[in-house]
């Protein structure tokens, strides 16, 4: 048992230690652009989290708005949740088919693994991965909890509305998309 405990905690630690890294780089970069780099062909790889219910739609929308070159698109959607698949498979039929690491999503709790396993890439030099939250329109006072555990994290968190950037200074307004 008491292995297990030495286990957690030293688990635990490493998860501290990528945390405070990230931090760094994060704050280190701020006031520079913190534009995706792209690939040599100028496509940014962009991994899509899709939430249930109302996310699937929101995060949909976002994607129209987005030109090709935030191409290949992968997504994560939850086994059980065969109407956002089929929503999804909808969208990329209907868009055209397009190319360095962007996680883009917008609020369910499933978005923070993927972010997580992004940083934990970027952390051990694999791959350079943009995580880019989207607060969902109906977080009008408060964040999520998910901005709320990517607020130090994520490489851009976008606001929809004004007092919540005025609230919290690390975001950044962009007004109604959805």
């Amino acid at each position: 048992m008491a292995t297990v405990g030495v286990l957690a905690i030293g688990f635990v630690g490493l998860l501290a230690v990528f945390a405070l890294l990230r931090l760094f780089f994060v704050f280190r970069g701020l006031g520079k652009d913190r534009k995706p780099l792209a690939r040599s062909d100028g496509t940014i790889r962009t991994l899509v989290v899709v939430g249930s219910g109302g996310h699937t739609t929101e995060v949909l929308r976002l994607m129209s708005g987005l030109s090709d070159t935030y191409s290949p698109r992968y997504y994560i959607i939850a086994e059980t949740d065969q109407m956002s698949e089929e929503k999804v498979h909808r969208f990329e039929r209907e868009k055209h088919p397009g190319k360095k690491g962007v996680i883009l999503c917008n609020g369910p709790g499933t978005c923070i693994p993927p972010c997580a396993a992004g940083l934990l890439m970027t952390y051990l030099g694999l791959k350079k991965v943009s995580l880019v939250y989207v607060e969902s329109i109906c977080r009008v006072e408060t964040l999520s909890l998910s901005a709320r555990l990517l607020y130090y994290l994520a490489d851009h968190l976008l606001v929809q509305w004004p007092q919540l950037q005025q609230k919290f200074p690390r975001t950044t307004y962009i007004g109604r998309v959805i």
